[in-house]
């Protein structure tokens, strides 16, 4: 995995080559506009992250904040890690029943999504997850699990 040790985003954004900067700012741009009130964009573990900020939620397993969503630029792709889908195994299967849908075969991990264009993804399914759970109700899931 590629991590970048860029402290803001636009420095995350300057450093990647013309092409690559494109592929992200287009997805980071569709996320932006559909995320729930609430989440905040920021780096964290070398990538672009949606999270919920240490102000609002504090107590976490490891002292960082809740990341929702993140997106990261790899040697020779793209990870999409939707951290809001991954531990509901319905909405698992929501999104790649839309990806089949679409006429696409999505190449996923447990919370991430790898692609070498945004072509390859179910934008509006995608988008419809990100705007899917509100922080009060991704916080709740993530206490629902460390309560197990």
């Amino acid at each position: 995995m590629v991590s970048s040790k860029a402290t803001t985003v636009g420095d995350y954004l300057a450093e990647l080559p013309a092409e690559r900067r494109e592929v992200l700012e287009a997805l980071r741009g569709r996320i932006n506009a559909v995320l729930p009130a609430g989440y905040v964009e920021a780096m964290r573990y070398g990538m672009l992250s949606w999270e919920i900020p240490l102000e609002r939620y504090p107590d976490t397993y490891n002292g960082q904040p809740l990341v929702y969503v993140a997106l990261a630029a790899q040697k020779n792709a793209y990870s999409l890690y939707l951290n809001c889908v991954y531990a509901d195994a319905a909405r698992v299967d929501r999104l790649q029943a839309e990806f089949r849908k679409a006429g696409k075969k999505p190449d996923m991990g447990k919370s991430c999504i790898r692609f070498r264009s945004l072509a390859d993804l179910a934008l509006p399914a995608i988008e419809a997850e990100v705007a899917g759970t509100a922080p009060a109700e991704f916080i709740a899931g993530y206490e629902a699990s460390r309560a197990r």
